[in-house]
């Protein structure tokens, strides 16, 4: 759990720095790019259950 906190917490700080100095977000600008990561991440953990399932 901790390292998603400093996960977390680098974000925050990297979306404040970013704005801050009217950069653009290093990001998705919309859901739908935000979707699209979590579909990844999701694709992952589903063909590693997927792989210890079948070994």
């Amino acid at each position: 759990m901790r390292i998603e906190v400093v996960a977390l917490l680098v974000g925050i700080i990297t979306g404040a720095v970013f704005t801050m100095t009217k950069l653009p977000l290093p990001a998705p600008p919309s859901m739908a790019g935000i979707a699209g990561i979590v579909g990844i991440f999701a694709g992952s953990k589903l063909i590693e259950v997927a792989r210890n399932f079948f070994s």
